[in-house]
């Protein structure tokens, strides 16, 4: 697997997003798949391994992340993220979002955070995470308090390396100067732009970015005609009946390229993400050891700039039908 850098951390330039394997997220998952799913992406060179303590319940894709790599630690670049999986008892602030639910519920608070990581540590069944991010901005604490409590941890040694998740170019600058930042982590494919100035500012304070959703929730796999029960994408509104449909027929001359040039979709979508910076890299997530191998190969596409025009002028005309996330 090909490698990048992240600041100066050195991951795979594509590796392995884990919340699809925990129930709730693309339906239900036995803990049996998931396994052979995470160590299928560790067996193939995706071993730069997402995940959260808010992704499945108690800690659930934590702790199956802890078991996956247990005894090839040293292989592995572990990221987590905390302020969503509020300790009970402690108060939340609503942080917008464009799903059906309407909002998530942070709690960044600087008097928190040790406590989450330790928690993590402990899901983890690992004595250091090795890049750590806020999972979204606290809509009532200034970043650059919950970054120097996370500063703290890297003078603790439990924690090697700091990310943000989910911020804006202004929240990067002011955090980046309490301590470094090593990564930022944001939604970006070929159906959802990342914001400019973020990327602008990433390049110059010499920032990675970890592509979130790089495969646009398996929509830029070309494969989902429906969603299934207990599917979150539900509360997608790109992913509603209406919208999936008329996507579908405005990704078609994506999709055909793709198959001209002997790739998959998501191959496609994944190297042309690849070939927007140097310094990102992609997360997809899938439960399938197949489609994480066939994702994983798409580190070694190179695209003629001939073909990146083609593509760019493709994505002109994809008017993508309802929001994301964020």
């Amino acid at each position: 697997m090909k490698t990048r850098t992240l600041g100066s951390l050195q991951v795979p330039a594509i590796g392995f997003g884990a919340m699809v394997l925990s129930p709730g997220v693309y339906g239900e998952v036995d803990d049996t798949r998931a396994e052979a799913a995470l160590k299928a992406a560790l067996d193939a060179g995706g071993t730069h391994v997402d995940t959260s303590d808010a992704y499945g319940a108690d800690g659930h894709n934590e702790r199956l992340v802890g078991r996956a790599i247990k005894g090839r630690r040293d292989e592995v670049v572990v990221a987590t993220k905390f302020g969503l999986a509020i300790p009970e008892g402690e108060p939340s602030r609503a942080h917008p979002v464009g799903y059906a639910f309407g909002e998530l519920r942070v709690n960044a608070d600087p008097r928190l955070v040790r406590r989450y990581a330790e928690r993590s540590l402990r899901n983890l069944d690992t004595d250091v995470i090795d890049l750590y991010y806020a999972h979204y901005p606290d809509p009532g604490v200034p970043i650059e308090e919950t970054a120097d409590a996370m500063a703290e941890l890297v003078r603790d040694g439990l924690v090697r390396h700091l990310g943000l998740s989910n911020v804006t170019a202004a929240q990067l600058r002011a955090a980046h100067a309490v301590h470094p930042v090593t990564a930022v982590q944001n939604e970006w494919s070929m159906w959802r732009p990342v914001d400019a100035d973020l990327l602008a500012t990433a390049r110059e304070l010499g920032v990675g970015i970890v592509a979130w959703s790089p495969l646009g929730n398996g929509f830029l796999t070309g494969t989902v005609q429906a969603l299934g029960e207990g599917d979150f994408r539900h509360n997608a509104p790109r992913f509603s009946a209406a919208n999936l449909a008329g996507n579908n027929d405005r990704y078609a001359p994506i999709a055909t390229l793709a198959a001209n040039l002997g790739l998959t979709p998501a191959q496609l979508a994944l190297a042309w993400l690849l070939h927007q910076d140097e310094h990102v890299v992609a997360i997809p997530g899938s439960r399938t050891p197949a489609h994480i191998e066939e994702n994983l190969a798409a580190a070694d596409v190179t695209l003629h700039a001939d073909t990146l025009a083609r593509i760019d002028e493709a994505l002109a005309t994809f008017e993508v039908s309802g929001g994301t996330l964020l």
